[in-house]
């Protein structure tokens, strides 16, 4: 038996109960993982309300990282002892240990702590592919990233940084800015007290910019609109306001605007290139142009609490669960 977070009813924080689950040896293609981190993301708060459905009763989490315990038959990917970490597979990552498919585990390099690790699996690799897939960045654009201050945001700070692209980071305080400047963004709008709009028409001459991300949603989406040059493209990766209902001669309208709601699981398979897609985010961390720990950390069974934070937009950066 383990300890792991289920949920019988879609709802509040409250909903999140610690029970004793077991935890089957691993059967065909399949891995048992004795995890050291899991990563709270605002996605786990989309299927812990029902927004994102499931059948319930089940666990939460999509993202940990931690030891492979056993392998079974015919599993070549991984060998007990591995380090390894995952975004991918059911929810339940919110537990001491389970079993996975084999085929979404990736190997952790020597030189990356778990600790680390943990606030790179969603969030690092949702970086890559918004920055390296979606939009490919080649360097000396001029961006408007939504959040820059999250777990997501602090990696792409650092991300376009490192690829030469000056980032405008949206905040909801002057305490995210000076966090999100710290790590890279070059200019930053708090939303409390200045227009996004404005601002950027102000640090781009008047000319916009070619791509904003947005993960924020409804509260934004005018003006991501208003951000972009003619021609320009709305990656509307999130929806943390409210989702997104947008009318194409908006879009023709606003300057014949391209709009992509990407999803992860169609930019990282198969597994090949879901491995060169980690292999460049560890690149980076390891050669120190990424730097990234967790800025929250709760116990397993303070998951409710954890979310809570998230959901107050009081946290900063990536929060962990220790199991």
């Amino acid at each position: 038996m383990v300890k792991a977070i289920r949920f019988h009813e879609t709802g509040g924080p409250e909903v999140l109960k610690l029970e004793d689950v077991e935890v089957a040896d691993p059967g065909p293609g399949e891995a048992r993982v004795r995890h050291s981190f899991i990563a709270v993301n605002f996605i786990d708060i989309y299927f812990r309300t029902g927004r994102y459905p499931l059948a319930l009763p089940n666990g939460l989490g999509s993202d940990a990282v931690g030891v492979v315990e056993a392998v079974g038959p015919g599993v070549t990917e991984v060998r007990p002892g591995d380090r390894v970490g995952y975004l991918l597979g059911p929810q339940g990552a919110y537990s001491q240990a389970r079993v996975m498919p084999a085929d979404v585990l990736i190997p952790l390099p020597d030189g990356i702590s778990d600790r680390t690790a943990a606030t790179l699996m969603m969030k690092g690799m949702t970086a890559q592919y918004l920055f390296r897939q979606v939009y490919p960045l080649e360097g000396g654009e001029t961006i408007l990233y939504h959040a820059a201050a999250g777990g997501v945001g602090l990696i792409a700070c650092q991300w376009a940084r490192a690829l030469g692209v000056t980032m405008i980071g949206t905040v909801s305080s002057d305490e995210k800015a000076a966090l999100a400047r710290a790590n890279g963004c070059a200019h930053t709008i708090v939303t409390s007290r200045e227009n996004i709009v404005q601002r950027v028409r102000e640090i781009t001459e008047g000319r916009g910019v070619p791509v904003v991300y947005d993960s924020v949603g409804k509260d934004t989406l005018m003006d991501s609109l208003d951000c972009l040059q003619p021609r320009g493209t709305l990656v509307s990766n999130g929806t943390s306001s409210g989702s997104v209902v947008v009318d194409s001669q908006l879009l023709a309208a606003k300057g014949s605007i391209w709009m992509t709601r990407p999803a992860m699981v169609h930019y990282i398979h198969p597994r090949a290139h879901m491995l060169d897609m980690a292999r460049e985010l560890f690149d980076h961390v390891l050669a120190g142009r990424i730097v990234s720990e967790p800025q929250q950390s709760f116990a397993l069974a303070d998951a409710a609490q954890a979310h809570r934070a998230l959901e107050s937009r009081r946290t900063t950066g990536s929060t962990v669960l220790i199991p």
